[in-house]
């Protein structure tokens, strides 16, 4: 093994060892929302319809959702240290064409080159957290990692916000480069490689039905408010051609994405809970800057203002969850916050064009207190469930269908925003601020329905000790690991 492939899971400073890959995953996340509050500006820079506009965002979650699922194979086949760097590049190459894109196209081939590097970094801002920090440290590791998963979404629409209040949305993709480029230098200074280079066969049939399957599903759930025979011919071939994929990875020899880490039944519960919590984020913030520019008559600059006070408290949350959850469990904390998010989520619905500001900051804070005290819990309870050879597995196949679930609320939001309207002008309506304040009631009624079924299902969630790690599994990584700095 060359020296550059010398494994070593135990750094002397993780913390640092995981920071550039984090900072990746900041962007990659911020990036998913940031764009939300873009994108009137940049429909008017280049004369586009929103549904040609809104491929900035389906595009973008489009290509992460067809490399999620390979991230794991490719763990395999490429160095850590080689795959973070690419993506990284990766993704300032992409942020450089999208800020001094002369057209449409352009722009679109810039955002879909940055997703390639988000569909790398999410699950390896995961699995390289769950090689490299021991298991009594390991929630608050993860909680690192889900303070970006959520804060980021969260933040997105402030900072652009501010941005757009003194610059042009060219400047969002220039600020990408900048911490982009922050993180590369943290990487290559303090990133380690921590999984063994052991180049399995490739099944490229494995990879075409991934491709196909999950690029399907989220092409037909972000065109089922656009044209929806479209959409459902495309949801429904890719939810054959997925189970189709899954059936064959389950009786493949070396599956490129082992699905049976899904009979872990601690594991299941947990990448569930992740999945409703993230769709509970993509709905509300989805929903929320449109309904304060939309229903509430707000500036766009004013926007993002008001939108920071809950994205501060995410983040605090974010971190303190982590650490909680070495000490008390999954159990009351997932209870607890998707119980907040039920009373967040509830008073956005019973708000109104006449609300103060006062009362949206204080619905859109106990949502950021909510969803993020849930989150790392439950995905630190899911990873948590396997040994350290699937973690990879199980980081990967969470990230991918996030991002399906990212698609799916977004697109459902999407379809109640504009049923509520309709619904409003077919009874007789004429403002178009209260028209957009019941579509937005139709949103967030969405967004509770998601946080009551997380606080049902997080009673299956219990506390497990951290004896109940396989001691086994562990000592033979940590086995391997040896030989291979020894080589």
């Amino acid at each position: 093994m060359s020296q550059s492939q010398k494994i070593n899971t135990r750094p002397e400073h993780p913390i640092l060892s995981l920071l550039g890959v984090l900072i990746g995953g900041f962007v990659g996340m911020f990036s998913e929302t940031s764009l939300n509050i873009a994108l009137p500006s940049i429909m008017k820079a280049f004369n586009i319809e929103t549904g040609t506009a809104q491929w900035l965002v389906t595009g973008y979650m489009l290509v992460i959702a067809i490399v999620l699922p390979l991230s794991s194979l490719l763990t395999k086949h490429f160095s850590t240290r080689g795959l973070v760097r690419f993506g990284l590049l990766d993704f300032i190459v992409g942020s450089a064409i999208s800020a001094l894109a002369m057209n449409f196209p352009m722009l679109l081939a810039g955002r879909m080159i940055q997703g390639i590097a988000t569909g790398l970094i999410l699950p390896l801002m995961f699995s390289i957290a769950m090689r490299i920090f021991p298991p009594d440290k390991l929630g608050a590791a993860l909680g690192m990692a889900a303070l970006v998963i959520m804060f980021a979404p969260a933040i997105g629409p402030t900072i652009s916000g501010i941005i757009l209040g003194a610059l042009s949305w060219r400047y969002i993709f220039w600020s990408f480069i900048v911490f982009l480029l922050i993180g590369l230098v943290i990487m290559e200074k303090n990133l380690t490689n921590v999984f063994e280079v052991t180049k399995p066969k490739i099944d490229w049939l494995a990879i075409a039905l991934s491709t196909i399957s999950f690029g399907l599903i989220v092409f037909g759930i972000s065109f089922l408010s656009k044209n929806i025979a479209m959409a459902l011919i495309a949801l429904v071939v890719g939810i054959i051609f997925l189970v189709i994929y899954i059936r064959q990875q389950l009786h493949a020899k070396t599956p490129t994405l082992d699905f049976s880490v899904l009979k872990t039944p601690e594991f299941l519960t947990g990448s569930v809970l992740v999945m409703l919590n993230f769709g509970i984020t993509l709905s509300a913030m989805y929903l929320l800057p449109m309904y304060l520019q939309n229903g509430l008559g707000i500036a766009v600059a004013l926007t993002g203002v008001v939108m920071l006070p809950g994205g501060v408290i995410n983040a605090v949350v974010s971190f303190g969850a982590g650490r909680a959850y070495d000490k008390i469990g999954a159990k009351m904390m997932s209870r607890l916050g998707f119980l907040i998010s039920i009373v967040g989520s509830a008073m956005f619905l019973f708000s109104n064009s006449n609300s103060s500001l006062g009362y949206i900051i204080v619905a859109h804070i106990i949502l950021m207190i909510g969803v993020p005290l849930a989150m790392s819990p439950s995905q630190t309870y899911g990873l948590n469930s396997l040994d350290a050879y699937q973690s990879a597995d199980g980081s990967a196949i969470i990230n991918t269908f996030q991002q399906v679930i990212g698609a799916v609320a977004t697109g459902i939001a999407t379809i109640l925003l504009s049923t509520g309207q309709a619904n409003y002008f077919a009874n007789g309506g004429h403002s178009a601020k209260l028209a957009f304040t019941n579509g937005a009631h139709y949103g967030f009624m969405f967004t509770l329905i998601l946080a009551v079924f997380g606080f049902i299902l997080a009673f299956r969630v219990h506390n497990k000790s951290k004896e109940t790690v396989d001691v086994k599994e562990t000592e033979e990584a940590t086995s391997k690991d040896k030989e291979a700095v020894t080589e």
